[in-house]
């Protein structure tokens, strides 16, 4: 492991970069900003790399200018045609939403043989491609009075994004203003923002998901992680919402998809949109995420997973409408467990201690800098402990008053709108600037494929059983006098009381309606309260507590403003060198080399599966339900159906692959590249005993794991007869030698 310093060094501003000392950083570790890649020159020319490094710092250009994002996932343009490709598990959303028991889309997957065949994803789904980032920290955080006071300091940063981002936002623009090293550093993104996003193809999840929970997250996997979207646009060319008369989306940039893939020792490039690494985070953060978080969202997932697989076994509507709730929490599980083993077993945790304790006394030895930066981690400290005094309390608030995809979630929307809908739009909360209105329109609708009272019983039942067992210190007033807790009732009575309040709160309700939610959108405070709606009137007494914690929020975030660039600076001074910022949502580019990993007596595990494992993993039950036309397909290959896919020197089509290339969540789906920027695989997850890394990177052991994109031609080509898309993406099934399209 190196020196933790030098991990977490920030590159202060990106010209800034251009003269720093590669050299000191480790070769595989960073998610780059694109405009860092010149610098890395030096480096990626050792390992192989023979191309222009200015080609990935151009995000109008090739490859970059066909990266997307999901908002949420990644993704990238492989044809003129606007067609997509991304994770399997990126596009559960779609399945779901055109699903139903008689034809469940989840399991048996989908393939378009026609334009017309595709399928709508469903409201809200987007597709945003980049078009320009600009360093904005001068006017985000420029001559800010250095004696405003934390809440203000909050104040006046929110007021100038906003101020930024209206002026950003036109022709189907979005802008998202972001935070870079600890707020030292802030940069605007515009994306063209797609809105009408079209299911094209998924394999069954016995390709697509062929591992399921077992495989999460381990190796050696055969899962088929890839699935094709497709952008759609007015004919004039404009973003719009979806409609018959949309035509396909023309790209200025695409990916060629490489027929042939990846192989041991190459040079290979994630691009996508990482979504939260907390490497820079002080040593308290860390050990409440561990202490605390962590533990928690192992018991609850756990927990919540038992609750909603015993519904789904009871009834085929609900167990769709909660698969990919299901999903998210066995994918956050198994991250959890990961991640706390390697902290606290693994002993990255006495790590982290060690360094920054090595960083106090760099400042201490120096009265200069004890002056400059020796209140920093005491004042990170106190925020961390005051958060943690009503840490219990507020994780339910927030739990029972917006879970995902319940009806107090909606309930939640509909009444906070209805107090900021009156107030100017430079004075609304941004999540309910009119910039958002549609998108809510939009959440509302779509809810009605996921919202489940069944569900929603049971995890509010689950909550709120918490919540009878907090401390004196902690009490939720409303909902002890709502339900009838207290301290010091017994566990049996606090049961019945839940049950009794949880009768009268779903039954008198009218938001399990999608017309009664739409309609709500646009009423006032009085007129919701009028409706006498049970959910409504909860959130309305709920209201003033969540206010309160959100006020508490935005004054500690103030402080985090005011400290998060020092605490960057501090350990800038201490070390030295080029390195990537934490990821945060934005694009980025990493890249490392195709490596197998490191097993116990020092050799290498394979960095290859290939088909071979999928048969001898293979059963009649799911997670390892491999489809019969898929086994049928190995069948002929064994006897002699030739594939161009095929490689030799594994006398076998492959199928994942490993690569040293530093990723998190949010580069799911994130096109795997070449040196000449073609298309080899998709990013779709990481090792279980290196999850930690978004802590602390592991140069040694740290892999991520990618679908090869010979076994995403071989499984159109010979299991689904996929023709059409073979054809559009560059007529792969006429030849394999099909040189690279200019554009």
């Amino acid at each position: 492991m190196k020196p933790f310093i030098r991990s977490l060094v920030p590159a202060v501003c990106v010209p800034c970069v251009l003269f720093a000392t590669a050299s000191l950083m480790t070769a595989d570790e960073g998610m780059w900003m694109p405009q860092q890649l010149p610098a890395l020159a030096r480096q990626l020319k050792a390992m192989g790399f023979t191309g222009d490094t200015s080609a990935f710092a151009d995000l109008t250009g090739q490859p970059l200018g066909a990266i997307v994002s999901l908002g949420g996932g990644s993704a990238s343009f492989v044809s003129a045609d606007g067609l997509i490709a991304t994770n399997h598990h990126c596009v559960q959303g779609s399945l779901q939403y055109n699903s139903n028991p008689e034809r469940n889309l989840m399991e048996q997957g989908f393939l378009a043989k026609t334009r017309a065949d595709e399928l709508w994803n469903g409201p809200g789904s987007r597709v945003f491609v980049t078009v320009s980032v600009r360093d904005v920290t001068d006017d985000i955080v420029g001559k800010l009075d250095p004696q405003l006071s934390d809440r203000a300091r909050f104040d006046a940063v929110e007021k100038r994004v906003k101020e930024l981002t209206a002026a950003c936002e036109n022709d189907g623009l979005r802008c998202t203003v972001s935070s870079f090293f600890e707020g030292k550093k802030w940069f605007a993104i515009c994306q063209m923002e797609i809105q009408d996003v079209r299911l094209v193809y998924a394999p069954a999840a016995g390709i697509g998901n062929f591992g399921g929970e077992i495989d999460n997250w381990r190796w050696p996997r055969h899962a088929g992680d890839f699935a094709f979207y497709r952008a759609y646009v007015s004919p004039a060319g404009k973003s719009v919402a979806y409609s018959k008369d949309n035509v396909p989306y023309k790209p200025k940039h695409w990916l060629r998809v490489s027929p042939q893939g990846a192989n041991p020792g190459d040079l290979v490039f994630v691009a996508g949109y990482p979504g939260r690494t907390a490497r820079l985070s002080p040593y308290a953060e860390v050990k409440q995420a561990v202490d605390w978080s962590l533990p928690r969202t192992v018991k609850r997932n756990t927990d919540q997973i038992a609750l909603l697989e015993k519904l789904s076994k009871q009834d085929k509507e609900t167990a769709i409408r909660v698969s990919t709730r299901i999903r998210g929490l066995n994918n956050s599980l198994t991250k959890s467990k990961g991640v706390l083993e390697s902290m606290t077993k693994g002993g990255l945790l006495a790590e982290r201690e060690a360094h920054e304790k090595s960083l106090l006394a760099w400042i201490d030895a120096d009265p200069k800098r004890k002056a400059d930066f020796g209140d920093v981690l005491p004042a990170f400290n106190a925020l961390v402990a005051d958060r943690t005094r009503t840490r219990d309390r507020d994780s339910l608030v927030d739990e029972i008053s917006g879970g995902m995809g319940s009806v107090m979630g909606s309930a939640q929307t509909l009444y906070r709108l209805s107090i900021e809908r009156p107030k100017s739009d430079m004075d609304r909360d941004p999540a309910f600037q009119e910039r958002n209105w549609s998108r809510m329109r939009e959440a509302q609708d779509r809810l009605q494929r996921s919202l489940d009272v069944k569900a929603d019983r049971v995890l509010m039942t689950y909550s709120l059983a918490e919540v009878a067992k907090l401390p004196a210190s902690q009490r939720i007033e409303v909902l002890d006098r709502e339900i009838g807790l207290s301290t010091g009732l017994s566990e049996a009575d606090s049961g019945k009381a839940i049950d009794r309040f949880l009768d009268k709160l779903l039954a008198g309700t009218q938001l399990y309606q999608k017309d009664v939610r739409l309609a709500r959108l646009d009423l006032s405070t009085a007129e919701l309260l009028a409706t006498n709606d049970t959910a409504i009137k909860l959130a309305a007494a709920l209201y003033p507590l969540m206010e309160a914690i959100r006020e508490k929020t935005k004054e500690r975030s103030g402080a985090t403003y005011r400290l998060g660039p020092r605490f960057a600076e501090a350990l800038l001074s201490q070390g030295g060198g080029l390195v990537s910022p934490d990821a945060n949502g934005t694009l980025r580019v990493a890249f490392g080399q195709v490596m197998g990993i490191p097993a116990s007596d020092g050799t290498l595990k394979p960095a290859q599966t290939t088909l071979q494992g999928i048969v001898e993993k293979a059963t009649d039950a799911s997670p390892f339900n491999a489809p019969k036309a898929e086994l049928a397909a190995i069948k002929a290959l064994r006897a002699g159906n030739k594939t161009p896919y095929f490689d030799p020197k594994l006398n076998d089509v492959p199928v994942d692959f490993l690569s040293t290339v530093d990723t998190t969540g949010g580069n799911s789906g994130s096109a795997t590249l070449n040196s000449k920027g073609e298309l080899v695989g998709l990013l779709f997850d990481g090792t279980y005993d290196t999850v930690a890394s978004d802590y602390l990177f592991d140069p040694v052991r740290t892999r991520s794991i990618h679908v090869d994109s010979r076994y995403m031609l071989w499984t159109l080509a010979e299991v689904d007869a996929a023709t059409n898309l073979l054809d559009e993406l560059a007529g792969l099934l006429r030849s394999v030698d099909a040189t690279q399209h200019t554009h």
